[in-house]
This record gives C-alpha cells, structure tokens and sequence, in this order.
C-alpha cells in the first residue's frame, strides 16, 4: 500500500509543475525585476536610437560621456567606484551617461540627506562623551583616545565606562538572549532590523511584543523596505499599527530607477527600556538561527550591551524613527535607569555609519584596528571585497608580523558576489594575509579581534554596500571581558571548522568562475 502511495505522489509531481512557474512569474519579485528591466531597455533604447539617427546626436552624447568622465574623476568618492562608472562610460557612452544623470540627480536622495543630517544636528547635545573620560584616555592610552575622538566628533557616537558586554556566537544564542529580554520590557521596546522574515522566529517575537503592548508597554518597529520586500505581506505596517505596535518602513521599495534605492537600513538593533541593547549580524529570518537551511550552518553572531553605553541605540532608533515619520521624540524620556548601570566593563562605543555624511565611519574604525594591532587580527565576513586602502593596510600588517586571518563562506548566499570574493585571495594571501572557508555552510558574522584587547561586533561587511552605501551599526569594545569569548570563538572555529585556502585551491577555480569574477571585479562597487 505504501508503495503504491508513494507511486501516485510521484505521478502528481509533474502536474504541480506548471502551478509553480505560474506563480513564480505572476509573483512580486518578478513583476518588480520585469518592471525595472523595462526602464532600462526603454532608456537603452530610446536614447541609443536618437543617437544612431543623427550624427549630432551622437557626437554630443560622446562628448557629455567625456564630460562626465571628468566630473567622476573629480569626486571625493571612492577610486573604485569612479572606476565602475567610468568602464560602462566607454563601453556604452549613451545608455550610462542617461543613467547616470538620472541616479545623481535625485531630489528624494537630496531629501533624505537634508533630513537626516538635520537630525542628527539636533540631537547631538545628547551625545557627547565625559571629559574626564577623555582627559583619562589621553593621559594613559592615546592611541585608544584618539579612536574615540574619531567615533565621537565625526561619527556622532561617545564612549562609555558605566557598561558591559556579552558576546552571543550563534543566531541560536542570540534568538534565545532576546526573547528573555523582551519578556523582562516594562517601559519601551525599539527594534529596527534590515530582514523580517514572517516565520517561526518572527511569530516567537510577535507574541512577546503583543503581550506587551497589552501591558502598555510601547513597541516601535522599523524595518527596510528591501530587506523585507518579499518576506513580510502587503500592507504589513498598517496590520502592525492595528495590533498596537508602531511601525514604519525605511525607504519603501518601488520599481523605479532611483539612487535613493541604493541606500538601505542595513542596521540589527534591539532596544528593552534603554538598558539592553542587542546588534549584529542576525536578522529575523529563521534561517538566522538554522531552522531553514538555505546554504549549509549559518553562522552568526551578535553582541549585548547593558548599562550607559546603549543610550547610543536608543539614540541611533529614534534619529532614524524622526527621519521617517517627521516626528520630534522626546529623547530624555527614554534615558537608560542608573540604578541598571553595571560594574564597567572596559570601554564601550556602539556606533553607526551614514551615507549620507561623508565620513566612512565603519571602515576608518576597522582601518584603525588593523594600524594598531602588534600580534593578531582574526576577521570574519561574508563579503570580502575591499577597497585598495583596506588591501593595502592589511598586506602592511600581515607583512609586519601580525597574524591576519580571514574567514569567509565555502556555500555563499549570493553567488556573484562569490566570485569576485574569491578573486581578491590571491592578492591577500600575495601580502601574508591567511585566508579561510567556513566549512559547514554560510558565515554571516562580521567581527574584528585583535591583540586581546579589541573587538568589533555589528552589521558591517567588507564591501562597498557596508562601507559606503548603507546604514549600519556596530559595538566598538575596549579592554571588555567579551572580547576572550570572541577570540575563543574563533579560534574554536578556525580549528574544527574551516579550511585554510591554498594556493592550489584558487588555481582549481573554473574557467568560468575565473571569468566572472573578472567581469565583476570592476563592477563591485555597483553590485
């Protein structure tokens, strides 16, 4: 009878078939990628036949690629990035000059700037670190005073004594951490997340945050349009608003081309009455604590912070919140309880980095860490695709006796992306730098340890969207007792869980994965 029954299913199969390609192309990721690609062959073919119908058409279109090769070569962006644009503006002088006009000269993104930036300036007086702080720092650790000058004059964010750390190794970890946290709520709860993922580990959460919205507790939720595109149903803010919970979309997604787009909420933040901040790299998504497996073991990690230093959060929630909605929080209102501060536990800066600004924030603190390290620095990322400055500074380090180490994925979640990783091996390795593969599947963390005494937790990769083209957060840790627990975790997983990259390995690539990643690499910055 079994038999039979498993023959009848197997006949069925081919009939589901025909229903699964239907609602895959009736479904909302491809109307939104058939949508854009509609905007490009239009704006391709439009302007590459007004071109081709007159001569002087095409010579002032030749002649405005050449304009604009200039007016690239002389931003202060990225050599990278300039050069991303400036191959595509030979390649197809007409097609790029259009799109480029279009995408850097935008009112919305010029909105949002002036918005953000005004935010920011108004609430800096509730951000500045102690001067005797800083007068202690100066007078006992300059190097370290000096980083946090850095974070907090540039990046907005101070320093804090009156705090501690946990380090959360696994999304497992992190999932079990904030459930009881949010359990403990008594005044307010601030999430702000890149990827919702409407699944078991967002429905565990949910029930939490209505049990308290039922105690009067106030729950404000952000989320990013892209990020949760395709993950969360229609109109879902509203249906939070009607269960009690505050919810806004950070820039909503919508299938025109536009820079703005570009710049995603790329942050993982948990705020329970300002004194538990949670960041990382774990979402909510349930593949983040392995009950969907997509690509092998996901490996995550996150950090926890109690006491003064989470008032950065709070701060960083409600600018963002404000942008959005227009509204102006009273921020004293949601000040950290002194009497939760704990025993300090080293130095403690959670900090966030901007587009919109023009200060590269996560990168030069991660630059700060490789320039200052003296024995080791243990790195992992799920993207390794630095800029040259950072492929200079950690051949530098590695060249002069530091121990640098890099863990990537063996299985990546975005294949491309993979390949132009994998090109830039050689290079590093070329410089002394050890680079590995997490054996077991897909390494989501991003994480700096060095010298036992500094560590980086956040949401920060090694690529161009981390670096320059989204909102992102970390927790900077000085002299913190956590920091041993990350480097345990890495070294434990460095042993039992990876494999070294030789060189014979990057000579085994495919032809075709040699080729892609050399079509790719210029591109980079765009992806």
């Amino acid at each position: 009878m079994q038999t039979i029954h498993n023959a009848v299913k197997t006949e069925q199969r081919p009939k589901k078939k025909p229903k699964k390609l239907i609602r895959i192309a009736f479904s909302k990721k491809t109307t939104i990628i058939f949508l854009l690609l509609i905007q490009f062959i239009f704006i391709l073919l439009t302007f590459t036949t007004l071109s081709e119908m007159s001569a002087y058409i095409r010579i002032a279109f030749s002649w405005l690629a050449i304009f604009l090769g200039f007016v690239i070569i002389n931003t202060n962006e990225n050599p990278a990035y300039k050069l991303a644009w400036i191959v595509p503006l030979i390649a197809v002088p007409v097609f790029t000059s259009v799109l480029y006009l279009i995408l850097n000269n935008q009112y919305s993104s010029r909105r949002l700037k002036t918005k953000y930036a005004k935010k920011c300036e108004e609430t800096k007086k509730f951000l500045k670190t102690e001067r005797t702080l800083m007068n202690e720092l100066e007078k006992n650790d300059r190097d370290l005073e000096k980083m946090v000058r850095y974070i907090d004059h540039f990046g907005g964010y101070p320093a804090y004594r009156n705090s501690s750390a946990v380090y959360l190794p696994f999304g497992e970890v992190k999932f079990a951490v904030m459930l009881d946290e949010l359990r403990k709520a008594k005044k307010f709860i601030f999430m702000e997340y890149f990827i919702i993922d409407d699944g078991k580990m967002w429905q565990a959460v949910v029930d939490i945050l209505l049990e308290k919205v039922a105690q009067g507790v106030e729950v404000r939720l952000i989320y990013d349009g892209m990020g949760s595109q395709f993950t969360l149903p229609f109109r879902y803010k509203q249906k939070m608003a009607e269960k009690g919970i505050k919810a806004l979309v950070f820039n909503p997604f919508r299938p025109f081309i536009t820079s703005v787009q570009n710049n995603r909420d790329h942050r993982k933040i948990l705020v329970v009455d300002g004194n538990v901040g949670i960041t990382g790299g774990i979402n909510i998504a349930d593949e983040y604590i392995n009950q969907k497996n997509r690509f092998g073991h996901w490996k995550d990690n996150a950090v926890m912070v109690r006491g003064e230093a989470v008032w950065n959060f709070t701060m960083m929630f409600i600018q963002m919140w404000d942008v959005i909605s227009g509204e102006r929080t009273r921020c004293e209102l949601y000040r950290p309880d002194e009497a939760e501060f704990p025993q300090t536990d080293g130095i403690i800066i959670p900090y966030g980095d901007s587009p919109l600004d023009d200060e590269n924030v996560g990168e030069l603190v991660y630059m700060d860490i490789i320039n200052n390290a003296n024995d080791y620095i243990y790195i992992t990322t799920p993207y390794l695709i630095p800029d040259n400055e950072m492929i200079t500074a950690l051949g530098y380090a590695a060249k002069s006796g530091v121990d640098v180490r890099i863990v990537t994925p063996r299985i990546p979640d975005k294949w491309y992306v993979h390949c132009i990783t994998k090109s830039f091996y050689k290079d590093l390795m070329d410089l002394g730098v050890r680079i590995y593969e997490y054996q077991p599947g897909f390494i989501h963390a991003k994480t700096f340890v060095s010298d036992d005494d500094t560590a980086v937790v956040g949401t920060i990769n090694l690529d161009y969207r981390s670096l320059y083209l989204h909102f992102e957060c970390a927790t900077y840790l000085h002299g913190s007792k956590c920091i041993m627990d990350i480097k345990e975790d890495m070294l434990d997983m460095l042993e039992n869980s990876c494999e070294e990259i030789a060189y014979d390995d990057i000579e085994s690539r495919s032809l075709f994965s040699k080729l892609t990643s050399a079509v790719l690499k210029p591109f980079a910055p765009l992806l």
